[in-house]
């Protein structure tokens, strides 16, 4: 959904970063605007997965549960409905399993043979946007390039197909009606509302009445500040989380510890961090003739946003991460929504992109003044030098923030800027393991980090006894190469010489129910496919 620039300006509006257009809300959501949300079609009743079983046994695996445990295995995952009742070793890798040192298969159970298999938990998107009209892609389509990677849960940022259409398909993939990850509904901060709030009490009402409607947070990109406190002290005061992207409008006088203090739960991006790392200057450098609502303008300088923040080691460094530390604040970065920025030939040349990226989509991408985070008018060698060292900066704080026991986790923030579903969840691991975190540590941040923000921790998260049966099951070892959880998999020469790909999740398990996900992967080329034929298209068009 997309509000034009002169009606943002008449709402006071602060545009959001790269995320669903519709985040360009935090004050209002005119019903126009609303009823073109609610155009996006719910996802079909689901036709693909088997089970659940009364007993499901996973044979012979070698597991890594998430919790940053090492691999361990072969290990037999006993499952019954949709729950985790056993994990047992049941001998050495090589050796011979002793048939009487395994789980015993009841009668009306299966078993699936994993043996040379690994088995993660299913991973937690945190920065999860369902599609959207102005993206012409359809819910069914993101969901399966989701559950294709092995991601059975997602965050969803501010309901932009409308909080009424998100808590039905939160509601609809809760009782597995529809083949979708789990949904977490946060909704935008003022959606709903025919005009800003100007009284502390107004967004208490509103965060009530976003509880009522199914919400379970908040997702703002700041506000006035005595406004914006209400809402934070109502939200906790009702049990609910918030997500903030501290907005460049709001930013100077609402930051990254503004917030954490009023009670924000996370962070998204990394917008409001470096802003309270300012030492000698209270604002961003921005040149005379800068104009936010020039996308080119905006996100050519926020690449160099963090070398105008306080360097590690600094006293205001060192006070900004340790009372961060001390609120026990998430950071959720979203790396991958930003490559295109420091490497935009090799985002527009990914892999993935002719077999699986809707022409629409494609369309959504390709720079124009209008479409957001399709700012490529002259991205200059000098703005791509910028962002690399911009992503030093920041990815040395979010590894340093890990290091001193802070909590990360995974957003992808994909349907913008050149990121595809799913793939961009898969990248951002990879960025992860780039600023530092071991493969281990990764894993934890796209599972139990997640599942701990979400306060889910109890059912989902990580391969345990007790937990929801929220899986992913791969033939390549994960841990040696992320790579190979991509939906294209990892190129590599076979025992001939010969090039190959390997790997792409083989299984995604949500509620004990069995995904083929390559199955579901094929159904996304089919909707391509069928999609560029209809339109005379043999490959994306390339300006």
């Amino acid at each position: 959904m997309r509000m034009s620039v002169p009606l943002l300006i008449v709402l006071g509006v602060a545009l959001g970063g790269p995320a669903q257009a519709a985040e360009n809300q935090n004050a209002a959501e005119p019903a126009e605007e609303h009823a073109k949300a609610s155009a996006v079609a719910p996802a079909p009743a689901r036709t693909e997965g088997e089970g659940p079983y009364s007993q499901l046994i996973l044979r012979g695996a070698t597991v890594i549960n998430g919790t940053g445990s090492p691999a361990f295995g072969p290990a037999d995952i006993v499952i019954e409905g949709n729950r985790i009742v056993s994990v047992q070793s049941v001998g050495s890798p090589g050796s011979t399993i002793k048939p009487d040192s395994r789980p015993r298969l009841k009668p009306g159970g299966r078993e699936m043979d994993l043996s040379g298999k690994y088995v993660i938990p299913g991973l937690i998107d945190m920065h999860g946007h369902i599609g959207g009209e102005e993206q012409g892609v359809s819910a069914e389509y993101v969901y399966k390039l989701w559950m294709g990677h092995g991601i059975t849960t997602i965050r969803d940022p501010g309901c932009g197909n409308g909080i009424d259409w998100c808590v039905s398909e939160q509601h609809r993939s809760e009782k597995n009606q529809i083949t979708a990850p789990r949904i977490y509904p946060y909704v935008f901060f003022g959606a709903g509302l025919d005009a800003p709030m100007t009284e502390p009490e107004q967004a208490r009402k509103w965060v009530r009445d976003m509880k009522a409607k199914g919400a379970v947070g908040m997702k703002c990109f700041g506000y006035r500040p005595d406004i914006l406190a209400a809402a934070l002290d109502e939200l906790q005061k009702q049990g609910m989380q918030s997500a903030c992207h501290h907005a460049q409008l709001d930013v100077a006088r609402v930051n990254v510890l503004t917030t954490a203090r009023l009670g924000l739960t996370t962070m998204e991006h990394w917008y409001g961090l470096p802003e309270a790392l300012f030492d000698g200057q209270t604002v961003q450098d921005y040149p005379a003739a800068y104009n936010y609502n020039n996308e080119a303008d905006r996100f050519g300088q926020a690449g160099r946003l963090w070398a105008q923040a306080a360097p590690k080691g600094s006293e205001k460094y060192e006070a900004a991460i340790n009372e961060l530390l001390e609120l026990d604040f998430t950071l959720d970065p979203t790396f991958t929504i930003y490559l295109a920025a420091r490497d935009l030939m090799r985002a527009r040349q990914a892999d993935w992109h002719d077999a699986y990226t809707m022409p629409a989509l494609w369309e959504f991408y390709t720079p124009n003044r209008d479409n957001h985070g399709s700012f490529f008018f002259d991205w200059t060698t000098e703005d791509e030098v910028a962002w690399r060292e911009n992503y030093q900066l920041w990815m040395a704080f979010v590894n340093d923030y890990k290091n001193r026991g802070g909590r990360v986790t995974v957003g992808s923030d994909s349907g913008f800027i050149y990121q595809l579903y799913g793939f961009g969840t898969i990248q951002e691991l990879e960025l992860l393991r780039e600023a530092g975190f071991h493969p281990l540590e990764v894993l934890r941040s796209a599972t139990l980090n997640g599942a701990e923000v979400l306060r889910a921790d109890n059912r989902i998260g990580s391969i345990e006894p007790g937990k929801l049966a929220d899986l992913a099951v791969l033939s390549e070892n994960p841990m040696a190469n992320l790579k190979v959880l991509y939906g294209t998999g990892h190129i590599k020469l076979d025992a001939e010489g010969k090039l190959s790909r390997v790997g792409g999740v083989d299984y995604t398990i949500k509620d004990g129910i069995v995904y083929n996900a390559k199955d579901l992967l094929a159904d996304v080329r089919k909707m391509v496919a069928e999609d560029k034929a209809k339109q005379g298209i043999t490959t994306l068009q390339q300006p």
